[in-house]
């Protein structure tokens, strides 16, 4: 029977709520120091570096270590895989005020799913590259089809390249909060990196959420036929 480790390994790990915290935090795929992690978690530094290690032991967290400073990160796209399905299966947070309502719409609407798109506009996303004959849907995965590989040409995403990286290429994640898939692996990275790069989107700071910029807004229209108002 071919079962993912990991998947028992962060089921433990976030049956306590200061890890699962941690863990939802760097699902951003990027890497924070122990301070900022632990004010966002709501804990005491000393007992975020516990729970960090804790997860280093289990193969689940990743550092870097610049002089004396310490960045720590989801350790690869297996990990923020499974920890986005089980956020699927979550219940709702309660909200309580008018900020946790704003976070939680921006954190739906669009956000990264450790390197790649997620929400609404990374579902979105995908299934305007369907409709278009740029992909085309299997059971696991996304293939690029002929002319998925000219579009991609033209957008200046290296395709080969992509499929070169020690890592899936296409697969489908599960979205927690959209509850379908969106597009994983090095293709997904390579997309979100390239809207990145044209400014049409932007990294917001602690936060998961990412903002649609009026150019992105533009492009996003006339190339992806996505409507953002």
């Amino acid at each position: 029977m071919n079962v993912n480790p990991n998947v028992a390994k962060i089921a433990t790990l976030v049956s306590e709520s200061s890890r699962a915290a941690i863990l939802t935090v760097l699902l951003d795929g990027r890497f924070h120091p122990v301070n900022e992690l632990a004010y966002m978690a709501g804990i005491k530094p000393q007992t975020a570096s516990f729970h960090l290690t804790k997860m280093m032991n289990a193969n689940v967290v990743a550092v870097e270590k610049q002089g004396r400073h310490r960045y720590y990160g989801i350790l690869n796209e297996e990990v923020a895989q499974v920890m986005e399905s089980l956020l699927s299966l979550s219940p709702p947070v309660e909200i309580k005020s008018l900020k946790q309502a704003t976070e939680d719409k921006q954190i739906r609407f669009a956000r990264t799913c450790y390197d790649h798109l997620a929400g609404s506009l990374g579902t979105q996303l995908k299934d305007s590259l369907i409709e278009k004959g740029f992909l085309s849907e299997e059971q696991h995965e996304f293939l690029v089809t002929e002319r998925g590989h000219e579009f991609f040409k033209t957008f200046q995403i290296d395709i080969e390249k992509s499929r070169k990286k020690r890592r899936s290429f296409s697969p489908k994640c599960l979205d927690w909060s959209e509850r379908r898939h969106h597009i994983a692996g090095s293709l997904g990275n390579v997309i979100l990196e390239r809207l990145l790069e044209l400014d049409w989107i932007q990294r917001l700071p602690n936060t998961r959420a990412i903002k649609i910029t009026s150019e992105g807004k533009r492009g996003l229209k006339q190339t992806f036929s996505i409507d953002i108002s």
